[in-house]
């Protein structure tokens, strides 16, 4: 599975650590930054990564700030991309299983090497249930989005 990936100064560390593991686990890994642990500004590793997976050059995409809220903040604002931020494995596949969440946010200040080490694990191996409660609730957020979009429902 081909990866985008980015971080603030926050997720800096913590985001190495994961694009290696997830290149020596046989994915792709697109880092889209940053490169230092310099002070940045996180909507800009969210808008990176964000695009990436609405442009296809990812399935699925990870971010990582400090407390992974902000980053999921971001990434929200994009049209579709379902990010949450996940600090237990429950949530990290039951947002993919039940949700289609195709961002992980995670807080590097939170969660620690090991555990997102697991998380990431977790949020590839699910895949969305496609059970028919879960692409009705899936459409009518679509429908929120297109209707705050200005667009009308292609649901």
């Amino acid at each position: 599975m081909n990866i985008v990936i980015g971080a603030d100064h926050g997720g800096y560390e913590l985001k190495k650590i994961i694009v290696d593991d997830l290149r020596k686990n046989g994915h792709g890994a697109e880092d889209v930054g940053t490169h230092s642990s310099a002070a940045v500004d996180y909507p800009d590793y969210a808008r990176a990564v964000a695009n990436a997976v609405i442009n296809g050059r990812g399935e699925r995409g990870i971010i990582i700030c400090g407390s992974g809220v902000g980053a999921c903040v971001a990434a929200n604002k994009f049209p579709g991309i379902r990010a949450a931020v996940c600090h237990d494995t429950f949530s990290a596949h039951q947002g993919v299983e039940d949700d289609d969440m195709n961002v992980l946010c995670l807080g590097a200040r939170v969660v620690g090497p090991e555990l997102a080490r697991e998380l990431v694990r977790t949020f590839l191996g699910a895949c969305f249930s496609g059970v028919e409660r879960h692409v009705r609730r899936l459409n009518k957020v679509r429908e929120i989005e297109n209707a705050m979009m200005g667009k009308q429902s292609q649901v």
